[in-house]
């Protein structure tokens, strides 16, 4: 008999989840495959989350197109965190005759050396890995897990596309279609529970033209699959990249700016920061100060700049419909430093400036300053 375990937190279970399964199904000629939500997860807190029955269920429904594929409940009815090595020892002894597979995606497998007890997992199961990063990359982790355990890590052929469930969860809480990405019953689901949602975001669509409506959602997405790298939960940060324009498209003399009034004045391209932290603060009922202050910088910086504000500040500008000279290489410094990105990104932005003749406002030079002495003098 030949039986796999595929986990996550299939939060949601999306497309190329159940591609990957069926994939290993028809590669490794299994007679079982089983579907693993984990219960807490030890690597990814602070998310947009539907609970484990809601996962579960969305699992059932997901995999219910392969024949061979069973959901398990196992590390819920367990308890405690979901540790991926107690797992594969449980069912080693249910299944001691078997041959054994654990499979994982590429990305998992770059940090499965840093997994906790590793080597216990490869004590119970093989390891069967599908090539969900660019071909050289899923080289460099297999070759790096085989060299370090001393063991063989079989390549399923299957690579697929790169689909986020981050990307899923903020167009879910922003009312955006995700059913592209899902099967049609998740998609369902989703939509008739309300999952992910966002509660006081109603109406910012609304106010937006459609093309700043879309920059809005693209800057959510890359604020929330950064999140964790600014110290910020998604729904933080999906919630302060969701407003961080609110008032881009509001006239001056909108009634939702009655008492708004700047303490000094502004180039026109930088008014509109300020307004939106107004608006979020006063009419969407924001009252978290990293968000408000976030949005309140997003277009010039400032001097004393939070994580927060250099994440929104960041994603704002790089986001992946924004399109100028440079920004590939900014692009690839914001995966490796934030901070460094921050410095370049504040340089790029002043000399743009400079050099097309527009108003600087005091508080890039403040922000761009404050960066250079603090990280690089």
């Amino acid at each position: 008999m030949k039986i796999a375990i595929f986990g996550g937190a299939f939060n949601p279970v999306h497309r190329e989840h159940v591609n990957l399964a069926r994939a290993a199904v028809n590669e490794l000629g299994l007679d079982k495959i089983i579907i693993m939500p984990t219960a807490v997860s030890p690597h990814k807190g602070g998310r947009l989350s539907a609970d484990f029955w809601q996962r579960y269920e969305m699992c059932r429904l997901a995999f219910s197109c392969i024949p061979q594929a069973e959901v398990s409940n196992y590390e819920l009815t367990r308890g405690g965190v979901s540790y991926t090595y107690l797992t594969c020892r449980h069912f080693a002894k249910i299944y001691p005759q078997a041959e054994r597979w654990f499979i994982i995606g590429a990305d998992m497998l770059e940090n499965f050396p840093r997994w906790k007890n590793p080597r216990d997992i490869l004590d119970c199961f093989s390891l069967a890995a599908c090539a969900r990063e660019d071909g050289k990359s899923f080289g460099l982790y297999k070759n790096d897990v085989e060299q370090t355990f001393g063991t063989e890590v079989r390549a399923i052929s299957y690579v697929g596309e790169k689909v986020s469930s981050t990307a899923i969860r903020t167009l879910a809480a922003l009312k955006e279609d995700f059913g592209g990405y899902v099967n049609g019953r998740v998609c369902q689901y989703i939509t008739e529970k309300g999952l992910y949602s966002i509660d006081g975001l109603a109406g910012v669509k609304d106010m937006l033209k459609p093309e700043r409506w879309r920059h809005t959602v693209r800057v959510a997405v890359m604020c929330a699959k950064n999140a964790a790298r600014a110290g910020l939960s998604e729904r933080q940060a999906v919630t302060m990249a969701a407003l961080h324009d609110c008032a881009k498209n509001l006239p001056h003399d909108s009634d939702l700016l009655k008492g708004f009034k700047l303490d000094r004045p502004v180039p026109a391209p930088v008014w509109h920061q300020y307004a939106s932290a107004y608006v979020a603060e006063h009419t969407f009922g924001i009252k978290d100060k990293l968000l408000l202050d976030a949005i309140a910088c997003h277009t010039t910086g400032r001097e004393n700049m939070t994580d927060a504000d250099a994440l929104l500040f960041l994603c704002d500008m790089l986001e992946e419909g924004r399109a100028f000279e440079g920004i590939a290489e900014l692009r690839a410094l914001f995966k490796k430093d934030l901070h460094r990105c921050l410095y370049a990104a504040l340089c790029h932005q002043i000399e743009y400036l400079e050099r097309i003749g527009e108003p600087i406002d005091d508080m890039t030079y403040r922000a761009y300053n404050y960066i250079k002495e603090k990280f690089y003098e």
